[in-house]
């Protein structure tokens, strides 16, 4: 992987004893990774569908990703973005950072009825969004976090959700969209993303507990534009080792982000319901390609998500998360409300 450095190189991982030629910002979080358990790097992928629990087929179909979030930062190029980036990314003598790489990501939308073709006009278009990209993590106090993130990408053809959702369907047996010929156009895509996450005790007992996590969001591009406040309660133990689990935007989610050497035991677990709610100015599986005419339909300005779900955790080794989301109606004319999804696993490298 790209983003494993070597104990003599002290990049990500810190060799004991290197902290004090790094200076007094990255002095905690060397101490921090000291412990084997910070030092490893985190492998993710999520897989994200209507399908899972329903027999759904519609709107947001499909989504997965995968991502490597780093070892904590010492020093690099990386490190140094981080105080290019000031005040976004304020300094204070117990930050850690970490940059979590976005390898390849896909998100697939399509209409409820997939039997027809051209598809409904008062139904929202067929499009694929395929990116990359990578999001620059910084924990201040043990409890706040930041994350900027970008992705780049393309919708339209280009995406492949025509041949993933089609070929796959062809396997199980079963007729894929007949509508595909009707998909968004090619377009780049970029999406910016500012988040912050707050992580508030109600209850400690030993490792066990009960914590509140809020978020605000702001993503911005031609993509997705909008701003997003919400949280989420969670119940059980080694809660300090992460901010909830991720899900792929736009959603309620924590962060890719996670701290092993926070736990007590080597088993963690926690529950989790919340939600969020979304002020939405651009949409372009909705609204339709930005410099050239396309399907799409009359969004609607406020969007809210509720979820609930489990995370378990085994040491530093391996994560699982399994998410379910409930969305209110995205468009104007939508037929019920739409559910999906979400399981990531997560190996220590």
């Amino acid at each position: 992987m790209p983003f494993l450095a070597s104990p003599a190189r002290s990049q990500e991982g810190g060799a004991p004893g290197t902290a004090a030629s790094i200076g007094p910002a990255s002095g905690q979080a060397a101490g921090q990774s000291g412990s084997p358990a910070a030092a490893k790097g985190q492998l993710s992928f999520i897989e994200e569908n209507d399908s899972i629990f329903s027999k759904s087929d519609k709107h947001y179909t499909q989504g997965v990703r995968a991502d490597y979030l780093s070892p904590p930062l010492l020093q690099g190029w990386r490190y140094d973005i981080f105080d290019f980036l000031a005040p976004i990314f304020p300094v204070s003598a117990d930050q850690q950072r970490r940059f979590d790489w976005i390898v390849l990501g896909q998100s697939i939308y399509t209409p409820a009825n997939l039997k027809i073709n051209p598809p409904s006009a008062s139904d929202r278009p067929y499009g694929g969004w395929l990116y990359t990209g990578g999001e620059f993590l910084q924990e201040n106090g043990g409890n706040n976090l930041t994350g900027f993130e970008v992705l780049l990408g393309v919708v339209g053809p280009a995406a492949l959700g025509k041949e993933v959702q089609n070929d796959w369907h062809q396997f199980i047996g079963i007729a894929g969209g007949q509508g595909w010929d009707d998909q968004l156009k090619n377009e780049p895509g970029i999406a910016l993303s500012y988040e912050k996450h707050w992580r508030l005790n109600i209850i400690r007992l030993g490792g066990f507990g009960v914590d509140v996590v809020p978020e605000a969001d702001a993503t911005i591009g031609n993509v997705f534009t909008y701003g997003a406040v919400g949280g989420i309660i969670r119940i059980g133990d080694g809660l300090d080792t992460d901010y909830g689990p991720p899900r792929i935007r736009p959603a309620p989610s924590g962060t890719d982000w996670v701290d092993p050497s926070r736990r007590s035991g080597n088993f963690g677990y926690y529950f989790f319901i919340g939600g969020e709610g979304r002020a939405v100015g651009q949409n372009i599986f909705l609204d339709g390609n930005t410099f050239a005419y396309s399907r799409n339909v009359e969004k609607k300005p406020l969007v809210g998500d509720l979820t609930a779900g489990l995370a378990m955790f085994w040491k530093d080794d391996i994560r699982f998360d399994l998410g379910l989301i409930s969305r209110t109606k995205e468009f104007y004319g939508q037929q019920g409300q739409d559910s999906y999804a979400g399981l990531r696993l997560t190996f220590g490298l």
